[in-house]
């Protein structure tokens, strides 16, 4: 079923990203995953390494990223289970470092330096908001449009006054600009910017290689540069609040570290957008 007035092709690829953001921004997703990147881990060892989860807590993020098709379970007797990336897990960790790039570039800085995870956290709570991204989509296709043009494309079906609670906090988040009441929608360029982000992530969830992102029909950019290699991680993670080492990169080839993902080198926060400190999860 069509979720807005578009071609069926563009609607169906909004609900996929949809999706796909879906199953990585709850709380403490993006932290599991980030600790099963290296060998697969008994329940045990995964607990140890998200030792912040109260009890009860990690094994309903388990199921449920185990259901997304993000993690395995993997039976090997009935005393020895171990969890790790599915191959569709592993393709996704790529993105991650794609969204630190556009954090630091657009988002407002904080009162205190933040690790690049919490970054990750923070542009993932602004893209899941209500009928965001296909806003963006749409903003990107046609440049400027009316809010009842809109409403009229995204909600179809439903009152055309609607669409200006989220379009109002998308202005807020600073990833769409107005020049007033009356006055048509446009991309800010913190939210144009988003295009790697949200073509890497088109690629992911229709099953094709990241390095299709820059063909994307919407925000394709023909000749960007492919996106960062794959990185890795064997080490413990810290508490939420920790500090560590700062980013290092691989001697062959460039990777990161999970310990870079919780380091304190990633700074910035989408100008005008965020308060000071931004929304946490």
């Amino acid at each position: 079923m069509a979720i807005t007035g578009l071609p069926p092709d563009t609607d169906a690829d909004i609900a996929r990203v949809t999706e796909a953001l879906a199953m990585i921004t709850p709380r403490w997703n993006v932290r599991i995953l980030l600790a099963l990147s290296g060998p697969p881990l008994r329940y045990s060892e995964l607990a140890a390494k998200v030792s912040w989860l109260q009890n009860g807590q990690l094994h309903p993020k388990l199921k449920s990223l185990c259901d997304a098709g993000l993690v395995q379970r993997t039976e090997h007797t009935s005393r020895h289970v171990t969890y790790g990336h599915t191959d569709r897990g592993a393709a996704l960790l790529p993105v991650l470092p794609m969204i630190v790039t556009w954090a630091e570039e657009h988002l407002e800085k904080a009162d205190r330096p933040l690790p690049a995870i919490e970054q990750i956290e923070d542009s993932l709570t602004l893209l899941t908001r209500r009928h965001a991204a296909a806003i963006l989509w749409v903003l990107k296709s046609r440049a400027e449009v009316s809010g009842r043009a809109l409403a009229r494309i995204i909600m179809p079906s439903s009152d055309w006054t609607n669409i200006y609670p989220p379009l109002r906090q998308l202005v807020a988040d600073g990833l769409v600009d107005t020049e007033g009441i009356g006055q048509p929608y446009r991309l800010s360029v913190a939210g144009d910017g988003l295009g790697p982000v949200l073509g890497a992530l088109s690629a992911w969830s229709s099953g094709q290689p990241l390095t299709h992102a820059a063909q994307h029909p919407v925000w394709g950019r023909p000749g960007a540069a492919p996106p960062p290699k794959p990185w890795v991680s064997n080490v413990s993670l810290p508490a939420p609040s920790a500090s560590s080492a700062a980013r290092v990169a691989g001697a062959s080839h460039p990777t990161w570290q999970t310990r870079d993902l919780f380091s304190h080198t990633a700074t910035a926060r989408p100008k005008a957008a965020l308060t000071a400190g931004g929304p946490r999860r």
